[in-house]
């Protein structure tokens, strides 16, 4: 049997605000199912910010605000009634710094996600042997799952925080810069789960990295801001195209390292 997904992720004219400062403006990208799309820009273009809008996280931040809408499966995730934890367990996030619970085990941490949303599984010790897998590190802790997640490294953290995401069994996860403080082996290992993991969701990840954006993505969007504008999208497409035949002179000075 195929593990291929059909879920579908797409946003119409996002445009967000902090306050009365409009941060992004008009937004739409669509992320097929089964590939990475990388987001590429200099730090303060909305990266981060637009990620976020993705599983209404940036609701969290006091002030936000937001306009157009975030599709999942064909429903937009701001609608009324629609429940935003329910979202997030169906559109995971991993964040910059691993970020594990430090008073629990690595057992505890991959089904802490579950434990949390009150539900139920048949076999935890099954959930967690599979997630672990999924995120490429059973083999390294199969024998230590009673040991304080701090215990691991650096790599290691980031990964049992994808596996705590993999548990939720969600169609799509975001990452905002995953490996952004690891070093070249750890990344490494965290492109290879990247790769792993396509086959069966829908995968947006935010990169300083032009070379793992070309290494991992399927397609890329160019966000950038200029003259105290909003950030915007400047250039969308698959990824050989973006970094090898641009269409926007920016997009081309951005990736080959002329500014940024």
């Amino acid at each position: 049997m195929s593990l291929v997904q059909t879920h579908h992720l797409e946003t119409e004219n996002v445009n967000v605000w902090f306050g009365a400062r409009h941060v992004l403006r008009d937004v739409s990208l669509t992320f097929p199912s089964n590939q990475v799309t990388a987001l590429i820009g200099p730090s303060g273009c909305g990266k981060s910010t637009f990620i976020r809008t993705l599983n209404r996280m940036h609701e969290l931040i006091p002030g936000a605000g937001l306009a157009g809408k975030v599709l999942l499966d064909g429903r937009d995730i701001y609608e009324t009634g629609v429940d935003p934890v329910d979202v997030r367990l169906k559109v995971g996030m991993v964040f910059q710094k691993p970020n594990p619970f430090p008073t629990m085990s690595i057992k505890d941490n991959v089904i802490s996600g579950l434990r949390l949303s009150g539900q139920r599984v048949d076999s935890e010790e099954e959930l967690v042997e599979t997630s672990l897998r999924r995120a490429s590190m059973w083999t390294e802790v199969k024998d230590r799952l009673n040991e304080p997640a701090l215990s691991l490294s650096g790599g290691q953290q980031q990964r049992l925080c994808i596996a705590r995401g993999l548990a939720m069994v969600p169609e799509v996860m975001l990452m905002d810069e995953p490996c952004s403080a690891l070093d070249p082996g750890s990344t490494r290992r965290i492109e290879e789960t990247i790769l792993e993991l396509k086959q069966t969701m829908t995968i947006v990840i935010v990169t300083h990295n032009m070379q793992q954006a070309q290494r991992i993505s399927d397609q890329t969007a160019f966000f950038l801001a200029e003259d105290g504008e909003p950030g915007h999208v400047v250039e969308f497409g698959e990824t050989e195209r973006i970094f090898h035949g641009p269409i926007d002179p920016r997009t081309n000075a951005y990736v080959n390292g002329h500014f940024g």
